[in-house]
């Protein structure tokens, strides 16, 4: 997403914590009609509240909202030629003045239009991508290896593991938060360290699978540590293979989380993919059968308030 886009997608954000106020102290008389585009399938596909309030507050209206899902507005002919690919989608009718307030990105071609719509893609982070190829019965959890609400999703799941919660025939599999550039390499939030120890637990997952999660169980209780060796070494791996695989192997494999977690556009940390389609936050894989243990009151050990932020 353009810089551009993504002002326009944090002033409807930030509009909407103020809107519900503004609109009791000086009601407007003057309406946007949204049309948001639905999955029936997830939560986290369906219409945000706050989303939608903000969006009026940013032209200045009340939002009136029609739901429909992908299949509906498919069939609609004015509708019919909109992709579908990341759901809730977010239409806005060009009434009177409101295509004025988006005319610039617009000229730009910064936003997508048709000849009654405007498109606000990407509105919420969390979502459902309709054109992804699925990933039967496999959860991925999105993390930076040194962010606290990432190794404590880990925990979490490390926790229901020895409580025998994890479901058969679901697999969970940990992905990378790191970015790449040909020319300027990996960089982290949390600095060099973080996509180093990225790039160790990719060359764990592969060649000590079955290690992996007692290695995060040793390694998570000082994850910022430099002696992430001992912690291999107490979980059985093999440190000196592990190191001659660093520069050729290992990055290579980080390169490819890095291409991974742009196509889904995920940046925060933890976020949890379903599928291979349902982008999800806690609440949201606790509903999926079988992952009940990652809701925030689950009792797995972990402290409830696991949700609260992210990196």
């Amino acid at each position: 997403m353009n810089k551009k886009l993504v002002g326009i997608c944090v002033a409807i954000l930030a509009a909407s914590f103020s809107f519900a106020a503004s609109a009791k102290s000086s009601p407007a008389t003057k309406t946007v009609e949204l049309i948001v585009i639905e999955s029936p399938d997830y939560e986290a596909g369906q219409e945000d509240r706050q989303v939608t309030a903000g969006i009026g507050q940013f032209f200045q209206r009340v939002p009136t909202v029609r739901k429909m899902t992908a299949q509906q507005a498919s069939a609609d002919e004015k509708l019919r030629e909109i992709s579908y690919d990341f759901l809730p989608l977010y239409l806005v009718k060009k009434t009177e003045g409101i295509r004025e307030k988006l005319a610039e990105p617009l000229a730009m071609g910064q936003l997508e239009e048709t000849k009654e719509y405007i498109l606000l893609p990407h509105q919420t982070r969390l979502g459902v991508y309709v054109g992804k190829k699925a990933n039967p019965n496999v959860m991925e959890l999105f993390v930076m290896s040194q962010c606290p609400y990432g190794v404590m999703a880990e925990n979490k799941i490390i926790a229901a593991q020895k409580e025998g919660k994890i479901p058969a025939g679901k697999n969970i599999r940990i992905r990378y938060i790191v970015n790449y550039h040909p020319s300027r390499g990996f960089s982290s939030l949390h600095g060099s360290g973080e996509w180093e120890e990225d790039v160790r637990q990719l060359l764990i997952a592969k060649y000590y699978p079955s290690k992996l999660w007692k290695y995060l169980e040793i390694r998570n209780k000082d994850y910022r540590s430099s002696r992430w060796d001992k912690a291999m070494r107490d979980a059985g791996i093999n440190v000196d293979k592990i190191i001659n695989k660093f520069d050729s192997e290992g990055l290579e494999l980080l390169k490819a989380e890095a291409q991974y977690g742009q196509e889904y556009g995920i940046g925060a940390s933890p976020t949890f993919l379903w599928e291979g389609q349902a982008q999800l936050d806690f609440v949201g894989a606790s509903k999926v059968p079988g992952f009940e243990f990652l809701n925030p009151s689950s009792n797995t050990g972990v402290p409830a308030d696991i949700p609260a932020g992210s990196c």
